[in-house]
């Protein structure tokens, strides 16, 4: 996932797909930091035998490879392999104050989270919001919200503006998918769990003139900034880009976006 400047660098996420060794995460965050951008690794709860491990492996990525920033998840996995299963337990372990990780990014879930919420309300997602919004407010950890890609911009506005008045003033980085084409897309919705967004993607399959062109957010973005040339003091602050059809095909779309002038 690619966002946008973090210190004068673009960020750029660091997947963790469970099995992957902390060996190969903190060797790519190493190129990254040595390439000139800002990696942000995953630390995904429930890939994380126990807090022992979870120093470890903030203390490899701040001493080996110069980072100080992390989105903090639960994790895809449904069963933990240890103790930690929660992005709150990560973050009230103390473990990234005291390695100088400044800034930490949470999980938001514009259109729920089955895994979480089962019964199809948003109760504990947004408790959770909350648990975060506090540890935000009394800590100097800058905080933010990142969020699955999306592609109805109306569920994403709404969820902005209701926990906005819940209280959370955590800015969001809202989640795009990149070009590439739409089965590919598709296949990656069904399996990131996408909501009731992906009834756009499906309308689209219908249309045989859309079927074999690439996807490209346009029309989502367009009606985002919309929203936030009304809305300035709306919570949606940036995106962030999952280069789905991959990096130098998202990189070069961006570019051409930020040539036209269109700010994301």
């Amino acid at each position: 996932m690619i966002s946008r400047a973090f210190c004068g660098r673009t960020r750029v996420y660091i997947a963790h797909i469970a099995g992957t060794p902390i060996d190969d995460m903190v060797a790519t965050a190493r190129r990254l930091t040595d390439d000139g951008f800002a990696p942000m690794p995953h630390v995904p709860a429930r890939n994380i035998a126990d807090l022992a491990t979870l120093e470890t492996w903030i203390r490899r990525y701040r001493e080996e490879a110069g980072v100080s920033q992390a989105l903090l998840l639960g994790g895809g996995q449904s069963e933990p392999v240890g103790t930690l299963d929660s992005s709150i337990q990560l973050i009230e372990s103390g473990v990234f104050d005291r390695y100088g990780f400044g800034r930490l990014h949470v999980a938001g879930h514009p259109e729920g989270h089955p895994g979480i919420d089962a019964d199809g309300t948003t109760r504990l997602v947004d408790d959770a919001l909350l648990t975060k919004q506090a540890y935000a407010e009394r800590t100097d950890a800058e905080m933010a919200i990142v969020t699955q890609f999306c592609f109805d911009a109306k569920p994403v506005i709404a969820w902005a503006e209701r926990i906005a008045a819940a209280g959370i003033s955590m800015p969001i980085h809202l989640g795009v998918a990149g070009p590439t084409k739409l089965q590919t897309l598709m296949k990656f919705a069904m399996t990131c769990g996408v909501g009731p967004s992906l009834s756009v993607l499906q309308k689209r399959a219908l249309d045989l003139g859309k079927l074999l062109l690439p996807f490209e957010p346009h029309d989502f973005l367009d009606e985002i900034a919309t929203y936030r040339a009304n809305r300035p003091g709306s919570l949606i602050e940036q995106i962030h880009v999952f280069p789905l059809g991959g990096i130098r095909q998202s990189a070069d779309w961006m570019n051409e976006r930020l040539r036209a002038g269109v700010d994301g």
